[in-house]
């Protein structure tokens, strides 16, 4: 049976802004893997962002990631065939590349699927910094890094191909367009179009960021990757 195409905050010229830790938890075709959706264009094979949570002893089937997968242990410790990724573990496994993820005390993970170029074969496997910033990952597309944000130190960040946010810890305080403040606590994400500003204060503990940059201009590209493969 054919399934129908999911579409979620797919408007890739609008920002998102989610307090993840609000969404409600939905099931996923595996028993004790629950995730929180925030973007997402396909079907069960699809070019998404989630986080995911494993109950302890829950395990996914054997797969292959076609697309590539990248994530980040935000919680517990991750395991698969390869070794354990403990909290603070930043992951990206190629295209081509294959596991059979599980966790035997229970994680929670921020991952993104279906986002890479067709040929990336770099495997990445690092901890990220809680005291500095730091490059995890680099090429002709996309940066990705970790930035600390003292106690109320401004950021400033532009990119013309787009940036990605996930606060890891600690806050951030935008105004909003009604001049309020808006608090982005832990675990809030956000995905600011091309060619957009983002500016905001570190609250009282500063913040620890995962940052990414460049990637949204070859969405198209990467949606076209998926739609093609799930003809």
């Amino acid at each position: 049976m054919r399934h129908s195409l999911s579409t979620i905050n797919a408007k890739f010229n609008q920002r998102v802004t989610l307090h993840t830790t609000h969404l409600d938890w939905q099931a996923s075709p595996m028993p004790g893997v629950d995730r929180r959706i925030l973007d997402r264009v396909g079907v069960e094979v699809a070019r998404a962002t989630s986080i995911v949570r494993y109950a302890p002893g829950s395990q996914f089937s054997a797969h292959t990631h076609s697309g590539g997968e990248e994530f980040i242990v935000l919680e517990g410790t991750f395991q698969d065939e390869h070794g354990d990724y403990p909290a603070g573990t930043y992951v990206r496994n190629p295209p081509t590349s294959s596991h059979i993820p599980r966790s035997e005390e229970g994680c929670v993970i921020f991952v993104k699927l279906w986002q890479f170029q067709p040929d990336d074969r770099q495997h990445v496997n690092i901890p990220i910094p809680t005291h500095c910033k730091q490059t995890l990952f680099k090429d002709a597309v996309e940066t990705v890094s970790q930035q600390v944000i003292e106690p109320h130190a401004h950021i400033d960040l532009t990119d013309n191909g787009g940036i990605e946010i996930l606060v890891l810890s600690g806050e951030l305080i935008e105004a909003s367009e009604e001049n309020q403040p808006e608090v982005l606590a832990q675990y809030t994400w956000l995905r600011i179009p091309c060619g957009e500003n983002f500016h905001a204060t570190a609250g009282a503990k500063g913040a620890n960021l995962w940052i990414k940059t460049g990637h949204l201009s070859r969405v198209d590209e990467q949606i076209k990757r998926v739609m093609d493969y799930i003809k």
